[in-house]
């Protein structure tokens, strides 16, 4: 880069030349004592000069790209001209304490700041001319040549718009930039980077129409998913494919490359603010702990690997059953986070040997509990499962916690533990139920629960499977038109479970900010036209009916509860509920256990949706079965 830059390095030794000399003539003012005063001042041009470019070298001048000059390029110029003028008058000052007879004595002190002042311009200026000539270079260039290049307009005239503007422009190989919409009417006529913005976001379709756009790139990264859906429309009614950059989680310091432009996905659709963490506090638990993560191979247990691991732990601990997801986090943390020792585990919780060995032997102080079966209509079929795993291997783990003395204890639960109807929500409630039992008897461990609905391609989710439905050509299947469902994204669900766990105390339940309700059959109908297909005519939506244990809607709050505020606006917090006595719900945890050993599925679902129903009502009186009854004398 230095070598390519050698015409400036040339270029910058004339103009320092030129400058000494001009200088003089404005602050002397008079032809009669230039010429004294040239000859006593010359001998300090060359040192002058050299110590300017030598200042200009180390800031990096001549290994700079300045036919990309943006405005940050010219602060190392403000900065190296300010040292360069000091480090001048440092040097006349040593001059004059070394020779007191020299001529730089009578130095003026304003040459200072006029060198300094005209350096700017001039060398500034120089890097401004070289941006122009490279651009009308390139513009006159690729405008004699045949291209392919896509016309496109750019929706969003702000930060992230002006980015992927300079991109294009300085690439001109795949895109011809038309110009911008914006939703600012005010905006509208401007000029950026060199191309007009046309109109607000409403004259989209006429201009695809009058100026031949080929490709519409959304360019607002903090767009509602109405926006983007609103723009998506109308390019789908002009014919007219659609891009869009990362979201803001995606950027990385505002910086845009025209390869993380994609096609609008469907979590764009559903696009939610992003998540602001508070660090510190997460730092101040997760930072140089061991840390236990189980299910760490699913997709909200790897991705709370990935974003713990971004907080420095001593080591981690991955416990899941599955070892290909297992090996497969392992090698992906090792890659991304080759300093953070790593320990897989495979094993499961229903095995209590083996969690209350893992637990005694890496001694985590923070664990968190992601490992569960989920799936409500399998899990209708069995329930046995779902108590083995969701609930007896909830409470191993927990009780396992506080024999060891985990400091905390984070739980992920679910909005389908809310009124459940099904066994798959039973079993969370109930797990639930447990820590919060656990919490009000161990106060050395500090047990949470964090509750939010679905996450948006999880695996066996919806998405996925709708997605599969429409590459094999349809028919798209949903239960119900009316069946709503709250989605959140996994980074967010991730981000936000990791943030409550550095909030709790012990016993709460915090319940995730989910937005609102999205109607599934509105969710196919995005799928189907985000793979280029038209509802109806070329994919078909065909309703089954409910299945099994499913409900229309999903609630995050039972009776008794009532939401409070926490520090974070995402989080919510429903305070512990009335208990149930210790007793009690260890005689209902062995009841449904013999059940489940019987493998007396009806008799154990009925069972336990008895048991957190009665649990969640305002005074609770559970009455037991005849079986779970203690024997009296």
């Amino acid at each position: 880069m230095w070598y390519r830059n050698r015409y400036l390095f040339i270029l910058d030794t004339a103009i320092c030349l030129l400058i000494f000399p001009l200088v003089l003539f404005i602050r002397l003012d008079r032809p009669d004592v230039l010429p004294q005063a040239w000859n006593d001042f010359l001998p300090l041009i060359i040192p002058i000069v050299v110590l300017k470019l030598l200042v200009f070298t180390l800031f990096g001048f001549y290994r700079r790209a300045w036919y990309y000059l943006s405005l940050s390029d010219l602060y190392p110029l403000l900065f190296a001209v300010i040292v360069a003028s000091t480090a001048i008058a440092l040097f006349t000052l040593l001059i004059n304490n070394t020779i007191p007879t020299y001529a730089a004595n009578w130095f003026p002190r304003s040459y200072f700041i006029l060198d300094g002042l005209l350096s700017l311009i001039l060398i500034g200026g120089s890097r401004v001319m070289v941006r122009v000539v490279f651009e009308r270079t390139e513009n006159e260039r690729t405008s004699h040549r045949p291209t392919s290049r896509k016309r496109v307009i750019i929706v969003g005239a702000g930060d992230a718009g002006i980015a992927v503007a300079r991109e294009i422009l300085r690439s001109r190989r795949q895109y011809e930039l038309v110009g911008f919409v914006d939703y600012d009417e005010r905006k509208k006529g401007q000029r950026i980077q060199g191309r007009p913005v046309l109109g607000v976001h409403s004259y989209l379709p006429e201009a695809i129409r009058r100026h031949g756009v080929d490709e519409v790139i959304i360019a607002i990264p903090n767009a509602p998913g109405t926006v983007v859906r609103r723009v998506l429309e109308m390019c789908k009614t002009e014919n007219v494919p659609t891009k869009t950059v990362p979201g803001v989680n995606e950027l990385i310091e505002g910086r845009v490359s025209l390869k993380e432009i994609r096609d609008v996905q469907i979590t764009d659709l559903l696009r939610r603010m992003p998540v602001v963490q508070d660090t510190e506090a997460i730092a101040s638990f997760l930072s140089q702990v061991t840390v236990m993560v189980t299910g760490a191979g699913g997709s909200i247990g790897s991705e709370l690997c990935r974003k713990i691991a971004a907080f420095n732990p001593a080591r981690m601990v991955l416990f899941g059953r599955g070892e290909n997801s297992i090996f497969h986090i392992q090698n992906e943390l090792h890659r991304l986070f080759p300093h953070i020792p790593l320990i897989p585990v495979i094993g499961d919780i229903r095995d209590a040997l083996k969690v209350d060995w893992v637990i005694g032997q890496y001694h985590p102080e923070v664990i968190f509990h992601a490992a569960a079966h989920k799936h409500v209509p399998l899990m209708e079929q069995n329930a046995e499962e779902v108590i083995n795993v969701n609930v007896l291997g909830t409470k191993n783990l927990a009780e396992a916690a506080v024999r060891h003395g985990v400091k905390r204890f984070v739980a992920i639960s679910t909005d389908k533990a809310v009124n459940p109807v099904n066994v798959m929500g039973g079993s969370k409630r109930l797990a639930e139920l447990i820590i919060q039992d656990l919490a009000r008897s161990n106060a050395a461990t500090s047990f949470v629960a964090v509750r939010f609905g679905n996450v948006l391609g999880s695996r066996g989710s919806v998405v996925p499977v709708l997605k599969e439905q429409i590459a094999q050509g349809g028919p798209v299947t949903i239960t119900h038109p009316d069946i709503t469902r709250y989605f959140m994204t996994i980074p967010e669900a991730a981000s936000l479970v990791i943030q409550a766990g550095a909030m709790g105390v012990g016993g709460e339940i915090f319940v995730l900010d989910m937005g609102e309700p999205v109607k599934i059959v509105d969710l196919a109908k995005d799928l189907i036209r985000l793979s280029g297909f038209e509802v109806g005519e070329d994919i078909a939506i065909e309703f089954t009916g409910l299945r099994p244990g499913e409900k229309m809607y999903e609630e995050l709050l039972t009776h008794k509860e009532t939401l409070g505020h926490t520090r974070h606006q995402k989080i919510f917090v429903a305070p512990p509920s009335e208990p149930i006595p210790h007793n009690r719900l260890e005689l209902y945890l062995q009841e449904l256990e013999d059940l489940a050993r019987c493998f007396d599925r009806a008799t154990l679902r009925k069972r336990l949706l008895e048991i957190v129903s009665q649990a969640d009502e305002p005074t609770h009186l559970i009455t037991p079965s005849p079986r779970s009854e203690p024997e009296t004398a």
